[in-house]
């Protein structure tokens, strides 16, 4: 019996595997307005996730010779110096699925709108390398706005990165919500990024696509502006992490960065506390990289590489419109063109307030339907001489016809060209009132009555002329039947319009 027991152990100390499981441990050395600084990791990777004992979670940024420096996301007054931090191996990511759409998430993926959890399908690392040259397609298709100043003379396409920049308050929130609310039905996913702003502002923002239907194809992302600056730096990354799930998939994804001022703010908050060497406007030197390596992200792949697109909408806010500072320079060389919103023409009535004149996209008409390339061809170098002429004209009085002309027919233009908030204006629509208008057919309209005209002209053409609308909408440009039935049915209204 005896040799039986004998024989029993010999077996089971043969089978005997030891399991040993490593860990990478460090121990708090000091912890300061989110930042903790750690001894004993030794070989951790930039941006790897390390946890702490009350399960916060951080990120190490800073690789020095002796300590690591880690940003922690979440309540920091829970952790003390002496604390066990221990590497997880992982880069830092975030949870995916399709379920994500319609709900607003902090900048970590989880869920802050009371409406229970999201069943994550996979996750994303934050941090990513930029498709190269080779995925990559021309961008030739149009994100369409529903704003008339952008879709004719600044339009976007998908796969393209377009700043909106302007001082406070001139609209550039507006523009992006319009922009959201109006890929309805157009195929598009977006993405909203909200980065240090008032969570009274988020909730009737959000209130405000709930009302428009928006969102059941959006997902937001948010960073309050009181919670810690780790938070608002991540943030913009979580949200193009959730933009390049769906373009996976073959999907085309609408994102917006509101504002990236505040983020490269957040870093610089970070950055200093980390004691990085501060340079132009105590920024840090690597600034310039935190904005591109997460612009160059939005793109439009080629059908070889899955397809899909991002296109990007960053918001930068200056400073009494001082476009030629540091932070805006660097986004205008990293993006494909800005629209300039100005404070002055904001206070005098024109809204959207664009600047005509300062906004530029670099991919132009190769953005734009047949159709509205046709008709809006002209409108930005006209919109261009009636600035030049409206101010020369306020010094002499003697004016030559052609020049009056072009200063009528140039009020006109900017009459058509204002918009009321969240009313965005579908591409037939446009394509209408801007062939009304470059053909002269709103010449002779006096300019106070030139909106009640616009109005008026879509409601009668919509029933009056349904071949020019079909044109449009099956092969983006009109048919010479098409053109006969418009002419006919503006020359009909304008006759009733003028008794």
């Amino acid at each position: 019996m005896s040799n039986n027991i004998v024989e029993n152990l010999r077996k089971e100390i043969e089978a005997f595997k030891a399991d040993v499981q490593t860990e990478k441990v460090g121990h708090v050395m000091e912890v300061f307005d989110g930042i903790a600084k750690v001894s004993g990791l030794s070989d951790i990777k930039s941006s790897e996730m390390v946890t702490f004992p009350a399960g916060q979670v951080g990120v190490a940024l800073n690789l020095e010779e002796d300590a690591v420096g880690v940003i922690i996301l979440g309540d920091f007054s829970k952790i003390k110096e002496g604390d066990e931090v221990k590497a997880t191996g992982k880069i830092l990511e975030i949870s995916v699925s399709d379920s994500i759409l319609g709900r607003t998430v902090s900048a970590m993926g989880a869920p802050i709108d009371g409406k229970g959890a999201i069943k994550a399908a996979k996750t994303y690392p934050i941090e990513k390398v930029a498709p190269g040259v080779v995925t990559r397609q021309s961008v030739d298709q149009p994100v369409a706005t529903g704003i008339k100043a952008i879709d004719a003379i600044i339009p976007v396409g998908r796969g393209q990165r377009e700043l909106i920049i302007g001082d406070r308050q001139t609209g550039k929130t507006a523009i992006a919500i319009d922009a959201i609310l109006n890929q309805k039905g157009q195929n598009m996913i977006c993405v909203y990024v909200s980065i240090g702003q008032k969570d009274s502002k988020l909730r009737k923002l959000q209130a405000r696509l709930e009302d428009g239907g928006a969102m059941a194809y959006t997902v937001i992302v948010s960073a309050g502006a009181s919670e810690a600056a780790a938070m608002s730096y991540i943030a913009p990354y979580a949200g193009v992490s959730i933009a390049e799930y769906f373009m996976d998939q073959g999907k085309d994804v609408l994102i917006i960065y509101d504002d990236l001022s505040k983020h490269a703010v957040a870093y610089r908050e970070i950055s200093l506390l980390l004691r990085r060497p501060p340079g132009r406007e105590a920024y840090p030197g690597d600034v310039f990289y935190l904005h591109s390596r997460l612009l160059e992200r939005a793109c439009r792949r080629n059908e070889k590489y899955g397809g899909g697109s991002i296109t990007a909408f960053p918001i930068i806010e200056t400073q009494a419109g001082d476009i030629s500072a540091y932070i805006p320079t660097n986004v205008i060389s990293i993006t494909d063109g800005q629209i300039f919103l100005e404070t002055d023409l904001f206070y005098k009535g024109i809204r959207p307030a664009v600047n005509v004149g300062s906004s530029v996209s670099r991919v132009g008409s190769s953005a734009q339907i047949k159709a509205m390339k046709k008709v809006a061809g002209t409108l930005k170098l006209d919109l261009a001489q009636f600035r030049e002429l409206e101010a020369f004209s306020q010094f002499g009085s003697d004016l030559d016809e052609s020049t009056k002309k072009q200063l009528e027919r140039g009020k006109r233009s900017v009459e058509v060209l204002k918009q009321l908030q969240y009313a965005p204006v579908k591409t037939e629509h446009q394509v209408v009132t801007f062939y009304a208008l470059t053909k002269g057919f709103m010449d002779d309209v006096p300019v106070a009555k030139i909106k009640e005209f616009e109005t008026g002209l879509i409601e009668y053409t919509e029933t009056h002329a349904k071949v020019f609308y079909k044109d449009i909408k099956e092969t983006k440009m009109w048919t010479d039947k098409g053109e006969e039935q418009l002419k006919k049915a503006i020359g009909d209204f304008k006759a009733s319009f003028a008794k």
